[in-house]
């Protein structure tokens, strides 16, 4: 393979290297502590409201930054214990964030049960949530955050997965579960955080994190980001950015007002990895690159503004509105591989580009009524959503135009999968050309129920009136749809200890016609009832100790309303049974000692097709992307006030590239480790060690002939100083 050729990227990184390693160097020196390196998480209430407890230092670290939390807003809009949740929750703490050394939507979902990732074609997150992939069920702060980038954790304090269909809370989508970045926002407490990180493969990478009390009403935070790394993967770059502040203002005793902006840019090469070859990935190193690096670049930005206002109404109600405008301008564009030849020999290459921008604007309304009846307590949330949802969308055919002007797919030696033939791109006749706008009006009421001192009920309903007016440029075809979904959730909660509940729950989601990404509307599929997501949930959750928690979940998941042809008559279009997916799903996460803490889990998936819907997808056949067997575990042991280490395992088992059955991923095992050290109170450092055996193994696909290798073995350190 020869070396990359010298680009503006690449001397512009060489310059920023040097920069780079004096501050790292910098950040060692001892510096004076001028802030508690405890910070309030963001979806707790204000510091001033908050019953503070005495802080514990144990081994360098404060006794309350543990791997779990007792509590969230998220699942049911008010502030509630997880452990009277009657859904399967796990939440990534910033604590196993930075042990891990996490960065990416897939790094958080390694040590989740139940929770897998697919490569996005290299360009966005995907994850996979029991058996149903999604690119658009992602929140952030409880609204809907749907456009197809990578997400960065820079300004996370907390990622929440919920799993099953959400659609009560949440609307439409969240077929299998959804993901929800809760983020660090402006709260009184004194925060000033450097972090800087250094990887092999040329990864640079520094987040800050700077909060300060204006005066007794007022607080600001800003956190951000910059990264220039290189990859594993031959010629593959990638640059991101980003700047979040928020502004905290308490106007009254009764009412606190938060203000926010992020803007964020993420610029990469989309890598679609290894083709396949005899219902295997194909024998090549980790680091071959099919198709062309140098056209295939992708590149994402975000500027997101929020306004959330809470007050305090007379008789203990709560009011809350937040207002959140986000605008994205997504592309990509890719020269990527196909088939293997029959002989081996040679690889198809194409190339496409893609074109998305978007205007989000969401309005919630939320009022949480307490009630009681008689002996009985009532918590009841009323809301409202509003939303309008402005799509552009735009996909062009690349064509190898110096082989000729009709040419879409060359052949190269599988010995050497590149290409640097001229690519053109133009619309062919069915690529997308796209305007449309999706409105919604949702109403939902819950009500949270204590019956008995060991019973509780959770119970709620939303309407949701979801409107598609779509235009297709292309062929100037106006369409729209109109769909009332009612989507209901109850759940039964029976407690015979405090700390230890056993649950039982159904709830419903839909998809409408025009797709998760509001999309692929049709003159055939505008008028068709929604796609269905039921979901019946039995489980236990016990509390061990304040920072401990085991759970276990059982379930069965059933998609509904697929599109098929008609076998009986192919000009028709009718409503099937899709799929069944089932499992058990056992996690645990907390401090299991004053020196360990641990955060793993074990998901037996079993996922099948229940209708024939064409040639390739067949009743019995096991849904793609789903492992029977998955485990993980991660460790943390802390020696001494100054010295720790970090040990995990994640097992996978084979997992099929597709519904077809013809790829298959082969099982792996993988190790990861730590070190960690606190040179004094204001300056910690770690080494992270990926895949410490330097196992081959093939971490995701998107389908049968786009496979990425997993990392080789990789090392990172760490250094961050409290100024």
């Amino acid at each position: 393979m020869t070396n990359p050729r010298p680009t503006a990227r690449t001397e512009s990184r060489a310059k920023f290297r040097p920069l780079f390693l004096l501050a790292l160097a910098g950040a060692l020196l001892p510096t004076a502590v001028r802030a508690d390196d405890l910070t309030t998480p963001s979806y707790l209430p204000a510091k001033e409201h908050v019953l503070q407890l005495e802080k514990i230092a144990v081994n360098g670290r404060k006794h309350d930054l543990s791997y779990s939390v007792q509590r969230s807003m998220t699942a049911t809009k008010t502030d509630t214990a997880l452990v009277d949740v009657p859904q399967a929750v796990t939440v990534i703490t910033r604590e196993l964030i930075n042990d891990q050394a996490m960065r990416s939507i897939g790094d958080v979902t390694r040590y989740v049960p139940g929770v897998g990732i697919a490569q996005g074609e290299g360009n966005r997150d995907t994850p996979v949530l029991r058996g149903n992939s999604s690119t658009a069920d992602f929140f952030i702060d409880g609204v809907r955050d749907d456009v197809q980038y990578y997400r960065d954790l820079y300004n996370v304090d907390r990622v929440e997965i919920l799993k099953g269909p959400n659609a009560m809370i949440f609307g439409r989508g969240g077929s299998g579960g959804l993901i929800n970045r809760v983020t660090k926002q402006a709260n009184g407490v004194v925060v000033n955080e450097l972090a800087l990180q250094l990887g092999q493969w040329e990864q640079y990478r520094a987040t800050l994190d700077v909060a300060q009390p204006i005066n007794g009403q007022a607080s600001f935070r800003v956190t951000g980001l910059y990264e220039d790394s290189g990859s594993y993967r031959d010629d593959i770059t990638l640059q991101r950015y980003g700047v979040n502040p928020t502004l905290a203002w308490t106007l009254s005793d009764r009412t606190r007002l938060h203000l926010g902006y992020e803007h964020f840019h993420d610029e990469r090469t989309t890598d679609r990895g290894v083709s396949s070859y005899q219902g295997r990935p194909v024998q090549t190193a980790a680091s071959t690159f099919f198709g062309d690096p140098a056209q295939s670049p992708t590149a994402a930005t975000v500027n997101s503004v929020f306004v959330t206002l809470d007050h305090k109404l007379p008789r203990g109600l709560t009011l809350r509105n937040t207002t959140r405008f986000s605008s994205y301008a997504k592309s990509y564009q890719n020269v990527f591989p196909g088939a293997v030849n029959a002989a081996g020999t040679s690889v198809a290459l194409s190339a496409y580009n893609n074109a998305t921008d978007r205007d989000n604007l969401f309005n919630q309304t939320d009022v949480i009524i307490p009630l009681e009846t008689g002996s009985v307590k009532h918590q009841v949330l009323a809301g409202l959503e509003l939303a309008r949802q402005e799509t552009d969308n735009l996909r062009l055919t690349g064509y190898f135009s110096t082989i000729s002007p009709t040419t879409t797919s060359v052949l190269v030696p599988l010995a050497n999968p590149r290409t640097t033939l001229p690519v053109t791109f133009q619309p062919s006749a069915t690529d997308a050309n796209n305007h449309g706008v999706a409105k919604t009006v949702a109403v939902y009421v819950q009500d949270q129920i204590t019956l008995l001192p060991q019973v509780q009920a959770i119970v709620g309903v939303r309407l949701e009136k979801f409107d598609v007016d779509f235009l297709n440029n292309r062929t100037g075809a106006k369409l729209d749809s109109s769909d009332d979904l009612l989507s209901p959730r109850a759940g039964l909660i029976y407690k015979p200890v405090e700390k230890l509940s056993a649950y039982a729950s159904y709830s419903m989601s839909y998809v409408p016609r025009a797709g998760e990404q509001l999309s692929s509307l049709s003159l055939t599929n505008r008028s068709l009832d929604p796609e269905e997501f039921t979901n019946f949930e039995l489980g236990l959750k016990w509390e061990a100790r304040p920072d401990l928690i085991f759970t276990v979940a059982t379930y069965r998941l059933d998609r509904s309303n697929v599109v098929i042809s008609d076998p009986a008559d192919s000009t028709r279009s009718i409503l099937v049974d899709g799929q069944r997916a089932k499992g058990v799903e056992l996690g645990a996460t907390g401090r299991l000692g004053k020196k360990w803490s641990m955060a793993g889990g074990y998901a037996y998936q079993d996922g099948r097709i229940k209708t024939t819907q064409s040639a390739t997808v067949v009743a019995g056949a096991r849904l793609a992307q789903l492992p029977r067997h998955t485990f993980s575990l991660w460790n943390r042991y802390d020696l001494s006030a100054q010295w720790g280490f970090g040990v995990g395992a994640i097992y996978r088992d084979a997992i099929f590239t597709s519904t077809d059955h013809t790829v298959t991923l082969p099982s792996f095992v993988r190790f990861d480790a730590a070190v960690f050290y606190r040179l004094n109170k204001n300056v910690r450092a770690q080494l992270n060690v990926e895949n410490v055996f330097d196992r081959t193994y093939f971490a995701s696909a998107h389908s049968n002939n786009n496979i990425t290798p997993g990392s080789p073995r990789a090392l990172r350190v760490s250094v961050t100083t409290n100024f």
